[in-house]
């Protein structure tokens, strides 16, 4: 291009900074490789041929691509841009997962968010298979293909509507509950296998009148005086005050959320510099949350 644009190898090679004899070599090269002259040679002026024309308006385009890729190869190596896919659960606080993603938004503000709502078992599985880079879930026993951070470590407590019989009581064995009926979230969510197995390992078999992947409609159905149900203690924070909590003892059921991605797999550089950001805030909260 610079030969072209100067119409002299001597002009050309003093403005790239090489001699004429490596800049002549490298045209030569170059025509050899395409078998056609680029140059009809003169002691004037170099004038493009036919050829010489049709690779310099392609070598614009090359320029400006080669120079566009090493743009946003920059942007990935120095993460300001990207895309992330992150699959939240239904069940955890809404409010805090939008405060941190608004956070950090703030400081990469061309950064955009696909956010997914689903059961722990789900998201598990599109991080598996690269349908999500980050999910946040109840972390299972077998994570050998995940790595993650854990964040919140609670236990759950019963919920109930105002008019139940148990909402004088301040704390309540499982075994009181094997009466009960229970409102649940389908299988999708690592919390229904949590209190089944809490279930099975006192003695009984809990009797699921109804299973949904909706919070808000495991709320109404308890407000209705249909059944009962188990939640998190952040999330029973934030029910209506049609509905009662009560503290489970004998045995506690422990609910662990972490932050996780793929074990060993490429994650694009924003996704780490979220994983980063998020590990940070995090941490914060669970510091400030225990004093």
């Amino acid at each position: 291009m610079e030969v072209a644009r100067t119409g002299s190898f001597t002009e050309a090679a003093e403005n790239l900074y090489i001699t004429q004899p490596a800049l002549s070599r490298i045209i030569k090269s170059l025509e050899d490789e395409l078998s056609t002259p680029l140059f009809v040679r003169s002691r004037k002026k170099l004038i493009l041929t036919d050829a010489g024309h049709v690779l310099f308006k392609h070598a614009h385009i090359i320029v400006k691509q080669v120079d566009l890729l090493k743009t946003e190869l920059g942007n990935l190596l120095t993460p300001k841009k990207g895309h992330i896919r992150i699959g939240l659960p239904t069940i955890t606080n809404s409010f805090f997962f939008s405060e941190l993603l608004a956070s950090f938004h703030h400081e990469y503000p061309d950064v955009t968010f696909q956010l997914e709502e689903d059961g722990s078992k789900l998201i598990e599985e599109k991080i598996i298979d690269n349908r999500l880079d980050i999910g946040v879930i109840v972390l299972p026993d077998d994570h050998n293909q995940l790595d993650y951070f854990s964040f919140i470590n609670e236990t759950l407590k019963l919920v109930v509507p105002s008019s139940h019989p148990l909402v004088k009581k301040e704390e309540i064995t499982l075994d009181e509950l094997k009466k009960e009926k229970f409102i649940m979230f389908n299988q999708d969510f690592e919390l229904r296998n949590l209190i089944l197995t809490a279930c099975l390992e006192t003695g009984f078999q809990p009797n699921i009148i109804s299973e949904t992947s909706q919070l808000d409609f495991i709320e109404e159905m308890v407000a209705s005086n249909l059944g009962i149900t188990l939640l998190p203690e952040s999330t029973c924070a934030e029910l209506t005050s049609h509905l009662h909590t009560i503290t489970i003892t004998n045995p506690t059921i422990e609910w662990n959320l972490a932050l996780i991605w793929k074990k060993d797999a490429y994650l694009p550089q924003i996704a780490k510099e979220f994983i980063r950001f998020a590990k940070s805030k995090l941490t914060n909260l669970n510091e400030n949350s225990s004093t």
